[in-house]
Order: structure tokens, then C-alpha cells, then sequence
């Protein structure tokens, strides 16, 4: 292999790249679209400034790695994302969280079934995050009302929706580009239903497995900031001067500085009704009631130290009057990962002014913690971070419809609007349209997104919060990785090498080696770079040992989906880890045996299919 490469310096170069590219993949401290974004910058400026003979005496053109941006397996992905968006704004999945939030008050057992069948269906057709979206709030309300923990239910949740997309060619992105790219290389292309008779059979003794043993394999977990009985609840009340006070006479500065951090003043009335601003020079009488918000014990304390009466509503605080949360409510908020709140220090966030949230508390999984960080002001908000707040009821039922936030308050479904029927049938129709090979899947997700759009189902401002810059942006350096890897002969010295270390193997040793690689690489690595990378690499493999193009890219889809093992591995992944306080082995525990299951059953069902 090293020989051949040599004589290829861009092919090593590339293949060197994309090894680093990997590794920088897995640091935590590196965001996806860095890294992504400098592999872009390092093909297109390496290729301008040392060009690239190809084997037909034409120069490699350095803007053929821009093409990733315009290419139809991304501009599909991005109409998908879209036209999932507006199921997920009009509510027309309500009547499915509806139902199961029903079947789990009588049923437990046969709902755990009826949970992961759903969450498996819909994710044939819907990108997998905001499926698990809308089955998180409904499993923690389960676990809040039964008294049970959310780690029982969330992995077997989770891993149920990666299953299911990995059985058609829209299920994930990953399949988009795993498809596209085999048919840019030539083979027949692979229809929306293909392989789904494969997955279903496969995925029998998966769901058994996720619904009988995946349970009994959970230790149980405390789910972040849910023990109700640790939380500090925070109360509006008053504090009412009397004439002995030792701030009366005095400025709200000089009361300050006597008392510090203890008297945090929001307003002042006065006897008249009138309400004054907490400005430094303003002077406290006798009579004047100063509204304050803290928890039970230092609104207690407060009032014996500026010698005042505690007051909740019109009467005083007494065994008779406790204080009162006037319908407040505690619920845990996750940042999804199309907040716009990423990336911004928890202290500049404006909870409370721009979404009217009182914050609590907040958790981050501790393998994801930045140990730099000086303090909670400073923590910058990441993707699946999980903030204990207060709120109103109709404030948090407002919150669900924001783009960004997961609100796991007890399983409340997505309300309906009159606009859920239409945006359902536009998303029956993009499947069926594409299924039918009326028109690509590309445009009839599109055709879907501009249906939306004139409809008033989605706004131009809910289409941008349905794109991420990091799915897009590892799509285009995938494509990018992958071309230059095929365009300088690089997928050929792979699978060369490849061949070398298994001659003599039969195809099926070879084929279930070919998984077995990929299906590690993908849990160490985003699943789009593997896909991508991994399919000329196949293919290369196939066409070496003279064997059918289909069952090694298949080999490739169905391995870049086996996302188990980390939690690193997939997005969703990272949602139900924080939702349920999840450690990192609790992934492997449960998710070794199902992608072990997985690669075993569907390798074999190739080699069986195929006839290899």
C-alpha cells in the first residue's frame, strides 16, 4: 500500500487528510464545522497550488470540491430537514404523542413496544431528530408520573429511530450520500424501498432486543437536575418596611452596600400604590414594600434582616398564608441543536427577559464539560445542555413552539393547529412522489418545501431554523473527502490493501470485514464522513474480486447506521444521554450487543440475497 501511495503524493496526501480530518472529528473542543470547513479550505487550496494530472491527461479542477454545496444528495437533505420542520411547528404528529401517552397509563409493557415500532416507523421517513424530539417530552412525563426513571425508556427510544432510518434511501442523510455517491460512481441507482425487506427482517430480533433485554440492561440513572426535592423554587413576594427598619431614611445604595448580595431589589410600592425603580438614590420609607423574587428560606431571612414583614399577595406570610408559586412551574428546558442560543454565554442569554425564564439550575454531562470555564455566567450554551428553569405553564406550552429548546416538563403532546393535516399530506406526498419515480427525491422535497411555504405551515424564518451548518457543512467536506479520494486513485490503494490483508478470504469474510470496519469508524467519527469515504472504498473492493457493486455499498449504508456504541456516534444520541442522565458506558452496554446483532443478521442476509 505505502509503495503505491508514494508514487501517488496526492493520493498520500489526501488519505493523510482525511486521517486528520477524523481525528479532529472526535475533539470535543473542535466544532463539526471547523473541522469540516478545513477540509473544504485544504482541498480546494492544496489541489490550486499543486494540481492534479488525472489519468485522462485532464487537470483536476480545484472547484469541483465546491460542488458538495449545489449537489442534489445535500439540497435533498435540506428539504428533508425542512419538510420535517413542519410537521414538527404545525403539530401534525400531536394525535401520535396523544395516543401513546394514553396506551402508557394502562399498558406499560405493550406501550414500550408501541413506542419503539412508532419511533422505527416514523424515522423510515423523518430525519431522526426531531422524532426523538417528539418522544422525549412523552417518556419523561411517563417516568415523572410512574415514578420511574427515564433511563428505563430513552436508549431503547433512541436507538429504535436510528433503526428505522437506516431501512430506506431517505431514512438519514447518511443514506442520501451513500446512495448519491454509488451512483456518481456508476452503479444502478438504489430506490427509496430497496433494501427496506432486508432491514425489517433484521430488524425483528433488534426490536425484541430493545424492548425485552435492552431495559434489564440500564442500571437506573438520576436524571439531570430531576430530583424535585433538591431544587430551590423561587417565589415573588414583598417585603413590607415597619418604622424600626434600620434601612428606613436610607438610600437603596447605602442599603446595598450595608446588606450586599442580600437585598436584590426588583421594585418598590409605595403606600399610594405607586411603583418606584430600585435607582441607588432612591430613599426607603416607612410603609414601602419591596418586591423581591429568591427561594423560601431567603425571603425569610431578608425580611428579619431589614426588620420588615414578609407578605404574600394581600397577607402576611404565616402558617395560615404560605408563600404561594401563583402557578409557576419547574421543568427541564435542553438546547436543541438548532438553537440559536449556541455558542452564547449563559450570563448574555437574557432568559428571563426574552423568553420569561427563571433559571435554576443547569447540567452538562461531565465528559463534555470545559473545565476552563470560570463560572455559570461564562458556561457557553452547547447542544444538549439541560437548564432547570421556572415558568408559567402557558409560558413553558409557548416555549415548545420555539425553535431551539426541548422542553421535558411530563409529556405534554405537541399542540395541533388546523394547518397538521396539510403538512402531513405534503409529507405523504414528497414519500409517495419520489417512490413512484414521479420525480427525484430532491424534487419533490423541494416541491414539498415551497408547498409549506406559500401555505403558511412554515415561515422563511422556520426554514432557516430547520438547516444546520454542521449537517450541511459535513455533507459538502464529505463529498469533498470522497471525491478527491476516488479522483486520485486513493479509494483504489485502500481497497488494494484492503484485498492484500484478506486474499484467499471468501467474499463473505471479506464483505462482513468491510462492515465490521465501517461499523467502528462511524462510532468513532460523524456517520456522513464514513459513508462517504467508505463507498468508493467498496465499491473499489468489489470491482477488484470481480463480485455484484450493490451488496458492499449496501454493506457500507448499513454499518454507517450501526451509531450505538458512543454517545458521540449520533446526535440523538447526545438528547437521550442528557435527558436521562446517561453514562458513556451505558451506550456500550446496550449498544455492543444490538450493532454486534445487527452486523451478524445483516451480513448475513447479503451474503444470503446475494448469493456471495
Amino acid at each position: 500500500m505505502f509503495d503505491l501511495a508514494l508514487t501517488n503524493p496526492h493520493a498520500l496526501a489526501v488519505m493523510i487528510l482525511i486521517v486528520v480530518s477524523l481525528v479532529m472529528f472526535t475533539r470535543e473542543n473542535i466544532p463539526f464545522e471547523t473541522t469540516s470547513l478545513f477540509v473544504i479550505i485544504s482541498l480546494f487550496v492544496g489541489f490550486q497550488l499543486f494540481p492534479y494530472e488525472q489519468f485522462d491527461g485532464t487537470l483536476l479542477a480545484p472547484n469541483d470540491f465546491l460542488l458538495g454545496f449545489g449537489h442534489k444528495a445535500l439540497v435533498a437533505v435540506c428539504a428533508l430537514m425542512v419538510v420535517g420542520e413542519g410537521l414538527i411547528r404545525t403539530g401534525a404528529l400531536e394525535p401520535v404523542g396523544r395516543i401513546l401517552a394514553r396506551f402508557w397509563r394502562g399498558y406499560p409493557s405493550t406501550s414500550m413496544l408501541l413506542t419503539i415500532l412508532t419511533t422505527t416507523a416514523l424515522s423510515m421517513f423523518i430525519n431522526d431528530t426531531p422524532v426523538v424530539v417528539l418522544m422525549l417530552p412523552i417518556l419523561v412525563g411517563v417516568a415523572l408520573r410512574t415514578g420511574s426513571a427515564p433511563s428505563n425508556f430513552l436508549i431503547p427510544m433512541g436507538f429504535a429511530a436510528i433503526l428505522g432510518g437506516m431501512a430506506t434511501t431517505i431514512g438519514t442523510s447518511t443514506n442520501l450520500l451513500v446512495v448519491t455517491v454509488a451512483a456518481d460512481m456508476g452503479m444502478m441507482p438504489l430506490q427509496m424501498f430497496d433494501f427496506v425487506g432486508l432491514v425489517a427482517i433484521a430488524g425483528i430480533p433488534a426490536i425484541l432486543y430493545l424492548w425485552l433485554i435492552a431495559p434489564r440492561l440500564l442500571p437506573e440513572r438520576q436524571a439531570p437536575l430531576n430530583n424535585q426535592k433538591m431544587v430551590a423554587r423561587l417565589y415573588t413576594a414583598q417585603v413590607r418596611l415597619s418604622r424600626s427598619s434600620p434601612v428606613i431614611g436610607k438610600t437603596l445604595a447605602a442599603a446595598k452596600e450595608r446588606y450586599g448580595d442580600e437585598l436584590r431589589i426588583e421594585s418598590i410600592q409605595r403606600a399610594q400604590g405607586s411603583l418606584i425603580s430600585p435607582l441607588p438614590d432612591v430613599v426607603l420609607h416607612p410603609g414601602d414594600r419591596i418586591n423581591v423574587t429568591d427561594t423560601q428560606q431567603r425571603l425569610r431571612d431578608l425580611a428579619h434582616l431589614v426588620g420588615g414583614t414578609l407578605f404574600s399577595g394581600d397577607h402576611a406570610v404565616d402558617v395560615s398564608h404560605p408563600l404561594s408559586g401563583s402557578g409557576l412551574r419547574i421543568a427541564e428546558v435542553v438546547i436543541t441543536p438548532g438553537s440559536r442560543l449556541i455558542g452564547t454565554a449563559l450570563g448574555e442569554a437574557q432568559l428571563a427577559s426574552h423568553y420569561n425564564l427563571q433559571l435554576l439550575g443547569m447540567n452538562r454531562l461531565e465528559a463534555f464539560r470545559n473545565q476552563r470555564t470560570p463560572g455559570l455566567e461564562q458556561m457557553e450554551l452547547q447542544s444538549g445542555d439541560v437548564l432547570l428553569v421556572q415558568s408559567t405553564q402557558e409560558n413553558l406550552d409557548a416555549l415548545k413552539h420555539s425553535p431551539g429548546f426541548l422542553v421535558l416538563d411530563g409529556g405534554e403532546a405537541l399542540p395541533a393547529t388546523r394547518k397538521a393535516p396539510l403538512a402531513l399530506l405534503v409529507m405523504i406526498s414528497v414519500v409517495l412522489v419520489a417512490a413512484l419515480k414521479i420525480l427525484p427525491i430532491e424534487a419533490s422535497a423541494l416541491l414539498g418545501c415551497f408547498i409549506l411555504l406559500v401555505s403558511g405551515c412554515l415561515t422563511w424564518k422556520d426554514v432557516i431554523n430547520a438547516l444546520s451548518s454542521k449537517v450541511i457543512l459535513i455533507i459538502v467536506a464529505s463529498l469533498a473527502m470522497g471525491a478527491a479520494l476516488m479522483k486520485t486513485g486513493g479509494s483504489d490503494i485502500i481497497a488494494r490493501a484492503f484485498i492484500s490483508l484478506t486474499f484467499g478470504a471468501p467474499p463473505s469474510i471479506v464483505l462482513a470485514s468491510v462492515m465490521l470496519m465501517m461499523g467502528i469508524l462511524t462510532n468513532i467519527v460523524s456517520n456522513n464522513a464514513a459513508a462517504v469515504i467508505g463507498t468508493p472504498i467498496a465499491i473499489g473492493i468489489a470491482q477488484s474480486l470481480g463480485l455484484p457493486l450493490e451488496p458492499f455499498v449496501l454493506a457500507v449504508l448499513f454499518s454507517a447506521n450501526l451509531s450505538f456504541v458512543t454517545p458521540m456516534g449520533y446526535q440523538t444520541n447526545l438528547l437521550i444521554m442528557n435527558a436521562a442522565g446517561y453514562k458513556f458506558g451505558d451506550f456500550v452496554r446496550v449498544g455492543l450487543p444490538l450493532a454486534v446483532l445487527l452486523w451478524v443478521s445483516l451480513t448475513s442476509l447479503l451474503v444470503f440475497y446475494y448469493d456471495l
